[in-house]
């Protein structure tokens, strides 16, 4: 593997009850996170190849490792996004380099099709600052009640020379969801759209 990871990572958040309601079943996200040396910190590189092949690798193992922290088969997930923080001595090309051309691809594989594009965000900071994971419908991106995210944080990451990487993956969409709009048992998944 190209990727220097220094850690890896797996949390799962269950919604039992939300303003005195109960949830059943209960909503639930996965992020797998995985600490990386980053290879270009403090210096310009025009190619960042090295960083797109690194983000084909994490694609697949940290979608895996969230699919996998549910319990579910890939068929079962029902959302998905990435996320990546640069440390200081890092550039934010450096997060869109791992995050866009290529981890899609194994990510999609991991949860078994994924037609809709995959929310991302990305961000610079230092250890121990917060992380948000935009979560959405990974076949249908009309699907309101699949608009949400996660929060991840890790006491000592990123380092100034890392890159902390983020897949998060649920097995449903917000708890209590009443704004309207495409269900996800509606949805067709063709286009990404509906």
């Amino acid at each position: 593997m190209k990727a220097g990871i220094r850690k890896l990572a797996v949390w799962v958040e269950e919604t039992h009850a939300e303003i005195g309601k109960k949830i059943l079943p209960p909503t639930r996200k996965a992020v797998a996170v995985a600490v990386i040396r980053n290879p270009f910190a403090g210096k310009y590189h025009e190619d960042l190849s090295e960083l797109m092949e690194i983000g084909e690798e994490l694609g697949g193992l940290l979608g895996e490792k969230a699919v996998a922290a549910l319990g579910i088969e890939p068929a079962q997930a029902e959302s998905y996004g990435k996320a990546a923080m640069v440390g200081e001595n890092g550039e934010l090309e450096h997060a869109a380099a791992i995050l866009h051309p290529k981890l899609g691809a194994p990510l999609r594989k991991a949860v078994e099709k994924g037609a809709a594009l995959v929310p991302s965000s990305k961000k610079m900071g230092g250890p121990g600052q917060d992380l948000d994971v935009p979560l959405g419908h990974k076949d249908a991106a009309y699907v309101r009640s699949h608009f949400d995210g996660v929060e991840v944080r890790m006491n000592d990451a990123p380092r100034a020379d890392e890159i902390m990487v983020a897949v998060a993956v649920t097995d449903s969409g917000r708890p209590l969801p009443r704004v309207g709009g495409l269900t996800h048992e509606e949805a067709e998944g063709k286009d990404g759209l509906r």
